[in-house]
This record gives C-alpha cells, structure tokens and sequence, in this order.
C-alpha cells in the first residue's frame, strides 16, 4: 500500500453561499487529495478541518462519510479516518478500467460536439499542453482535469464522468509522481495533440485509439514508481 508522510493541512474557508454545503466540503476535500495536500495515509482530524473550512462538524463528518463510502477515505483502528492509499493491483485495475471508459467517453463526445464545443476543446489542451511545457505540476492536474470535464460533460455522460472523477482521484499520488518526470511530458504533449486532432476530424476510431493510449502509456509511467505488493 502506498502511502505518504504526514504534511501540514492548508485548506481554504469555504463561502457556504456558493453551493450545498456538503457538496463544497466534498469538493475542496477532494481537490486536496487531488493536489497532494492531503496525502495517503495522513490522518484526518475534525476540529482542524472544521477550523480551516469554516464549517460544523456535522457538516464535515456528512462529507467524510460519502468520501470514506467512494474510497478515496480509510478508516484505521489504530488512526482514525485517513487519506486511502492504492495497492498496485488496485491501480492496475484502475488505468485498465479507464482505458475501456476513456475512449467510449471519447466517442460520445464527438457524437454530441458541436463546432464551438471543439473549439473550446482545442483551447482546453493548449492550456494542457502549456502547463506540461512549465514547470507546475498543480497547472498540470488542474489544466487536464478542465480538458476531460469539457470531453464527459459534451459526452452528456454523467454516470462515465463520475466513475472517470472517482477513478482519477484514487490514482492522485501516482499521476503526481509521473507528471514530474520529462520524458512522460513530451509523451503526454504528443498524446493530447493526437487525441484532439482526432476529435477535430471526428474520426471515431482514431480518436479512440488515441485515448486508450494515452490512459496505457499513463499506466505505465505511474506503475513504474511502484513496487510489487
């Protein structure tokens, strides 16, 4: 099991008037793992998450239980509540479970796209393609995240963006660490630009194909940083 050092907690209040509470809890949490503020294996403690969020404890523990219920939280006896870490065969499954869903997710996509939804996709992977340029690894996750909710919502797939978001988030501390290395950044440029030429043209099985590579070729850079269980 992977599993991370403690780090200090640095979360944002939240303003309650934006969106359901709970949801806003969720949210922020969720890009907390995604980022690696919150890493696997740390510990979750109430009364600091309450005091840095700006919310009750009954608020907080309804967002902790849908999170510990998809996964991304692990209950330890001898811990509390903690960040879940992944087995390698669980993040074996993962990539293998996204590289069937990503390319489907693809094509529903081109099905639904209309030309300004393209558009608006091309400038989405030049953001994609210029954070993988820099040297920012946050602009990475956040840029790619932009890109693939652009492909699930124009998908008009709401159960596939789903399952693709919780997928992701399980993966945070290895998509992290291969993002870091040069070699999966030129990998990745080449990728993207395939996959949204492809998309541009609509050509469906190029396309598909373009998707499956890149969540294959992301399996095994992230894989690499791990050990057999």
């Amino acid at each position: 099991m992977l599993v991370s050092p403690p780090s200090p907690v640095a979360l944002e209040p939240l303003d309650h008037q934006i969106a359901p509470l709970r949801e806003m809890i969720i949210r922020s949490l969720r890009r907390a793992v995604e980022r690696g503020i919150l890493g696997p294996g740390q510990r979750l403690v109430e009364k600091d998450l309450c005091a840095q969020l700006g919310v009750s404890r009954t608020s907080l523990r309804e967002a902790l239980r849908e999170l510990q219920a998809e996964g991304v939280l692990t209950y330890m006896s001898n811990r509390g509540l903690t960040v879940a870490g992944v087995s390698r065969r669980d993040a074996e499954n993962i990539y293998r479970i996204r590289a069937a869903l990503e390319p489907l997710i693809v094509e529903q996509f081109i099905e639904n796209a209309d030309a300004g939804d393209i558009e608006a996709l091309g400038r989405d992977a030049e953001e994609v393609i210029a954070a993988f340029r820099g040297d920012d690894v946050v602009a990475i996750i956040e840029s790619k995240r932009q890109l693939y909710d652009r492909i699930c919502k124009g998908a008009m797939n709401p159960v596939a963006f789903e399952i693709l978001h919780r997928l992701t988030l399980r993966t945070s501390q290895l998509r992290r660490r291969a993002v870091v290395r040069p070699e999966r950044r030129v990998q990745s440029i080449s990728e993207i630009e395939a996959l949204v030429a492809a998309i541009a043209r609509r050509d469906v099985p190029a396309a598909r194909a373009a998707a499956e590579r890149h969540v294959l070729n992301a399996a095994a850079s992230a894989l690499s940083t791990v050990g057999a269980d």
